[in-house]
Parts: C-alpha cells; structure tokens; sequence
C-alpha cells in the first residue's frame, strides 16, 4: 500500500478537521482510493515546525492542539522555530498548506507553496491571498515541475467550482463569469429582502458565526475581491491585483433600496464579475465586485442564504454552472481533503 508523506502547515479550524478526517478515513482511503495518508510535519505559527519521519499520530497531535499543549513536547519530534526553516529541512510527498497569511503580501503562505513547488512537491491550499496574489506564477511553478497544485477550498470551500471550471472545462476559453461568493453578504441581503435591518442582519450572520467581530473583508467585498482574482488567474490565466478589482461592499445598503428591488421584480446581490474583452488583437479581463440589481428571472438572483454559485460561459460550450454551500471549516475542510485525494490518486 503506497504511503503519502504529508507537511501540514497550519493547525486551525480546518487543519484539525483534517486531521481528523485522514484518522477516521484511514482503512476507506486505503480500500476506496490505494495510499494511507502519513503525517510527518505539522507547523502553527506559535510552536514552528515538528517532524518526525516514521509519522506523527493524528489523534495525539488534535489532543495537544485542544490541550493548547507545544508541539514541540510530542515523543520524538525534531523541531524547527518556523514552518520555512522546517520545510526546508525535511522531505514530504505533498505540501498541505491551510494557515491564513495577510491579504497585504500573503505571507509566508506565498514562500511555503512556492519553495514546495520548486522542488517538485505538490501543494493543495486553502489559503487564499496567497492564490489571490501569485495564482498565476504558482501554476506555472507547477506546470514546470510537472506537480499538481490545487486550491478548491480558496472560492466556494467545498463545493467544487475549480476543478470544474479548470480541469472538467479543460480545452475550452472562458469568456465571462458571474458568481455569488461570499456567504456572509449573501445571508446578510436574504435577511434583508426578509424585513431585517442591515444592522439586525449583521448581528445575526455574528451570532451565528458566519462573520467575524469585525466584518470588513465580508461586507466590504474584499473576500470576494480574492475570489475574483483567483478565478481570474486559474481559470482566465489572468493575474489581477487588487487595484485592478472595481470594488464597492453592501454595507450602505438600506431597507429602502431592497424594498425598490423587491417591487421591481428583483433582488439585490453581491456579485462578482469577470469580463474577457478582445481590442486590437490583445486580450483584457475586467473584474468587478459591487452590489447588483438582479431581476428574479436570473439564475443567480434565487441563490439566497449562504449558498454560493457561479456562471461561467466558456466557448464552446456555453454557460455552466455551478452551485453549492460557500462557507464554514468544514466545508474548507472537505474541499482540501478532496484535493489531497487527487494529488495522492
């Protein structure tokens, strides 16, 4: 039975899913899919890197997390004082990269998976601004080793819009693509449309854990900002940055405005737009993320919720798309355990 050697950098909500995930489906991944996954580093910002080459027990190491315990107290362990040094040092089959560096420079996200990729490791991720940044240079890192580098959890967590659009569209051109999201602002509008305030909406998606105490990546549009970009450049081959983004959130969205839309037939939405345009021979892509008056013959105008969905005409096969559940660690979770299955296969 093949054994997959794996670094996983990065120990939150969706690096401890996974880890659970590969302890649990341990016999179904050998039987279903042929490797036994095998855990050799795991790095968090406060303790660095561990490793040990004969693998590190999945339960142990989701018990020390919980515990708040140091990795670095784990039965023979060498240990480095960050995840660079460590990964640099080590050797593994796959890198799993899921930490969240800063929408600023997508630190050291960027280095992990471009170190990794240089010597020929695969990466899966679900660190976004990473992807958002430098998509275009990491796949091409990739397609010059000939190594897999996956990140389906970056756009819709779970529900598999990349290798849909990337691998099952493969051989089409894409030409434009409309897309809700973000889930936060989604569930925030349906609130609305449903008689809630902003405000009262807001409270709730907190409440409910959809958006953090400060709410300004959803609401603002700088999450589905990254999104744009990283379908942008896996998917247009485009690298856009973020000035390059027509930006404007939902936050000044008020009952008055959702009540005109209601009463002309329509609903309004965060939508991200990415437009490919031909001038001269030379080939442009616009993108856009702004609150959007739908009418409610749109084929995303009834995505309510924290459902996300995307459209994308690609030539020549016209519109697909592609809809799902967009937020929550488990969700992230699943979309990184898919990808490590396809590295592995």
């Amino acid at each position: 039975m093949k054994e997959v050697r794996i670094w996983l950098v990065g120990l939150g909500t969706v690096g401890q899913w996974l880890l659970r995930a590969m302890h649990v489906q341990t016999p179904r991944l050998a039987g279903r899919y042929g490797f036994v996954p095998k855990v050799v580093g795991v790095a968090n910002a406060r303790d660095g890197f561990v490793y040990d080459s004969s693998g590190l027990d999945p339960q142990t190491v989701l018990e020390f997390a919980s515990a708040q315990r140091s990795l670095t107290e784990l039965d023979g362990v060498r240990h480095w004082p960050s995840s660079l040094e460590g990964l640099g040092a080590t050797e593994a089959d796959v890198l799993v990269e899921v930490t969240a560096s800063p929408a600023d420079c997508g630190e050291p996200g960027v280095t992990h998976m471009r170190d990794a990729l240089k010597r020929g490791i695969p990466v899966v991720t679900s660190n976004k601004w990473p992807v958002a940044l430098n998509g275009v240079e990491l796949v091409e890192l990739a397609r010059e080793t000939g190594v897999p580098f996956r990140a389906e959890s970056t756009v819709m967590s779970g529900t598999p819009v990349l290798s849909t659009l990337v691998d099952g569209l493969a051989g089409t051109t894409p030409i434009s693509l409309r897309g809700i999201l973000n889930a936060t602002a989604n569930f925030i509008l349906t609130r609305m449309e449903q008689g809630a305030s902003y405000e009262d909406a807001l409270t709730e998606a907190q409440h409910l854990g959809l958006a953090e105490r400060d709410p300004i990546a959803d609401v603002e549009g700088y999450d589905a900002m990254a999104k744009a970009m990283i379908l942008a450049g896996l998917v247009f081959e485009t690298q856009l940055r973020p000035q390059d983004v027509g930006l404007r959130g939902i936050s000044r969205i008020d009952r008055t405005q959702i009540d005109a839309a209601t009463s002309e037939g329509a609903r309004i939405k965060q939508l991200v737009t990415l437009e490919l345009s031909r001038a001269g021979g030379a080939a442009s892509l616009t993108a856009r993320v702004e609150p959007a008056l739908l009418p409610n013959e749109d084929r995303l105008a009834g995505v309510s919720g924290v459902a996300n969905a995307v459209v994308c005409r690609a030539e020549p096969v016209g519109d697909v798309i592609v809809t799902g559940p967009g937020a929550g660690p488990e969700l992230a979770g699943q979309g990184v355990f898919s990808d490590l299955i396809a590295v592995a296969r």
